[in-house]
């Protein structure tokens, strides 16, 4: 098959198109489905480990790509699914190929109406949204509540934005090209804020001064600080990336005096069962939302996957908004 293979780490020209050999199915006794891929999501950490930032744990396919859109040709033990069945997957990396198995719980529908590229775009965001936002910060446990997601124009902002809304919560965005708040707002926040030296007092002042219950940061060291003053009380901070650095300083009485709690998660190294129980959740809660119209497919651009490189020089420029997505077709 052919496959964007690295030749070592490096800038984006270390990645070149090659054939390699179709990879056997995973060993971990978890029903697996060969996916004749049409499109692939481009993520950060695709990025980082290209770069070698980021090692990839050690059972995952060497190649990039967590994300894949296309049509199942062959199924490897018990599963509903159907060979012929167009399907998204969350991808344990080799998603960059024309082909990639992955574990048939970890896949899901085809969104109504939507295209490959568009359904390549969302399983990792959702995944991880859902992790960290929902079942680790518990948004909207107690009814109606409030989110802030830093890098609102981002894929996984995006994503948190829309998936928010669809369960009833309002959504504070803080972006640092005001550019894009029309994007975000379009897509259902609530109030979009720069982020200057006072984002976190114009918080306050957008929720008359209770601040919000959640908080989704990919930025740790820039906004830490400010995290602690905009969360209500009882509020939880989630971590999901670290892009401005991951060195933070918090004080101990804040975090007491709120009763607010400090998580986060990476999703790439959660068991494969973790990983079934998130897309379970997503189609019980999401899945109708993206069927309906409510959340929509957020893509930038899709580039050919001949245009790796360029794809890949592109989101490092941060010029996006929402996600980007390789194509075979």
């Amino acid at each position: 098959m052919r496959a964007i293979v690295c030749d070592g780490v490096g800038e984006a020209n270390v990645m070149r198109m090659a054939t390699v050999e179709i990879p056997a199915p995973a060993s971990t006794g978890a029903p697996q489905v060969l996916i004749h891929v049409k499109a692939a999501g481009i993520n950060r950490p695709d990025l980082l480990q290209r770069a070698g930032l980021y090692a990839p744990p050690a059972d995952a396919s060497p190649l990039l790509g967590l994300e894949v859109a296309g049509e199942i040709i062959q199924i490897n033990g018990a599963t509903d699914w159907a060979i012929g069945d167009a399907v998204c997957a969350l991808t344990h990396g080799g998603g960059y190929a024309e082909y990639v198995w992955a574990d048939a719980r970890h896949c899901l529908p085809i969104p109504t109406g939507w295209t490959m590229a568009q359904a390549a775009s969302v399983p990792e965001t959702l995944f991880t949204v859902w992790l960290n936002v929902f079942d680790r910060a518990h948004l909207g446990r107690d009814g109606a509540e409030t989110l802030l997601v830093h890098a609102g124009a981002s894929g996984i902002g995006v994503a948190a934005i829309q998936m928010a809304k669809a369960l009833g919560n309002r959504v504070i965005v803080t972006l640092r090209q005001m550019s894009k708040a029309q994007v975000c707002q379009d897509l259902g926040a609530d109030e979009v804020i720069e982020l200057n030296d006072d984002w976190a007092q114009t918080v306050l002042d957008k929720t008359a001064g209770k601040g919000v219950n959640v908080i989704l940061d990919m930025l740790g060291t820039a906004t830490a600080a400010g995290d602690m003053k905009a969360l209500a009380h009882g509020g939880r901070l989630a971590w999901i990336a670290f892009l401005t650095g991951s060195k933070v300083e918090i004080k101990v009485h804040e975090v007491m005096g709120k009763q607010a709690q400090l998580t986060g998660a990476f999703l790439r190294p959660q068991s494969v069962n973790v990983k079934a129980k998130i897309a379970q959740d997503i189609r019980t809660h999401i899945l109708p939302h993206l069927n309906s119209g409510a959340i929509q497919p957020a893509v930038d651009k899709v580039f050919d996957m001949t245009d790796v490189v360029q794809a890949h020089e592109y989101m490092a420029s941060n010029q996006h908004t929402g996600k980007l997505v390789l194509s075979w077709e």
